[in-house]
C-alpha cells in the first residue's frame, strides 16, 4: 500500500497527533511534556497544527517564536534523541514524498538547534530574550 505524502490539514493532524500520542506515552518524555502541558494538551496540538501546516503546506497560520517556550526546560541530548527518534518514526509510518522528507528535517533541524541552544543559556552568562 503506498503511503500518501504530507498534503493536507488532515495530515498535519495525522502526523502530530500520533507523534504527540507516543511522547505521552514515552518512559524519556512524557514527564517533561505532560508537566509542562498540563491539561493544556488540546490547545498545545492546535499550535503544533498551525506550525506544521505554515512549514509543510505554506500556509502562514503560525505566529510566535518556536524556541521561547523551550528554552527553559530540564531537556538534554537524550531527550531530543528520543524525540527525533519517535518523530521520524511517526512521519515514516504514515507517510511518504517530498513534504514528509521536508517534515523529517525540518524536525531533525528544529531537535539540533533547541538542544544547542539550551546548552548555550544554561552554560553562558547570556541570557536569552523571551
Amino acid at each position: 500500500m503506498n503511503k500518501p505524502d504530507i498534503t493536507t490539514l488532515d495530515h498535519i493532524k495525522i502526523m502530530v497527533d500520533s507523534f504527540y500520542g507516543k511522547v505521552r506515552k514515552d518512559e524519556i518524555l512524557k514527564d517533561i511534556f505532560n508537566a509542562v502541558i498540563e491539561e493544556r494538551w488540546p490547545e498545545h496540538l492546535e499550535k503544533m497544527y498551525r506550525f506544521w501546516q505554515t512549514v509543510l503546506l505554506d500556509e502562514h497560520t503560525y505566529y510566535g517564536s518556536p524556541f521561547t517556550p523551550h528554552a527553559h526546560l530540564p531537556v538534554d541530548k537524550a531527550h531530543f534523541e528520543q524525540w527525533i527518534k519517535l518523530f521520524l518514526e511517526t512521519v515514516d509510518e504514515n507517510f511518504a514524498g517530498e513534504k514528509a522528507e521536508r517534515a523529517k528535517w525540518q524536525g531533525q533541524r528544529m531537535a539540533e538547534m533547541f538542544n544547542l541552544k539550551i546548552n548555550y543559556y544554561r552554560t553562558s552568562s547570556v541570557h536569552p530574550i523571551l
